[in-house]
């Protein structure tokens, strides 16, 4: 699956509506790529365009998805840690909150956190991306993470790390 299909994925939480609006976002950015003058990277022009539809997605349906899919290569857990049995269990529970958690977050907050923390794209890429500031997108980050942490609590968080 390509990266934008992937992130449609995690904002959406649907696989058949993310395959659904990857084929909007396709026919979009084949309608429109008249219309880009360079002045935004082709990665991030089309980034922007599927976050926009992933939004729409969920406006028109009115809808939160139920989970937010995030892979183990997501979380960067150590090789050591996932040979344990105990280990693994602890990430695979650790998945689902923080797919749960992201999942409740309003759609400016879970976008912020799965372009940056997730798909690992850079403060300015990401803000080019939603299309405002660095310093707007910085915030929103910051209060994406809050909610992730008060959903979740900073101790699930820290054991992860171990």
């Amino acid at each position: 699956m390509n990266k934008d299909r992937r992130t449609v994925l995690r904002l959406l939480g649907n696989r058949s509506e993310a395959e659904d609006v990857a084929q909007e976002v396709m026919l979009r950015a084949w309608c429109g790529i008249g219309r880009l003058r360079g002045r935004s990277l082709f990665f991030t022009w089309l980034y922007r365009i599927a976050i926009n539809e992933a939004n729409r997605s969920l406006e028109k349906s009115s809808r939160r998805p139920m989970s937010v899919s995030i892979d183990a290569e997501a979380l960067r857990v150590p090789a050591d840690a996932q040979d344990e049995p105990s280990r693994r269990l602890e990430q695979t529970e650790l998945r689902q909150a923080l797919s749960k958690a992201l999942a409740e977050l309003p759609p400016d907050y879970r976008t912020a956190i799965v372009l940056r923390d997730v798909e690992g794209l850079s403060t300015q890429q990401a803000a080019e991306i939603v299309g405002v500031g660095e310093a707007a997108f910085k915030s929103r980050l910051h209060q994406a993470r809050l909610r992730v942490r008060a959903a979740i609590g900073d101790e699930a968080l820290i054991d992860a790390g171990r």
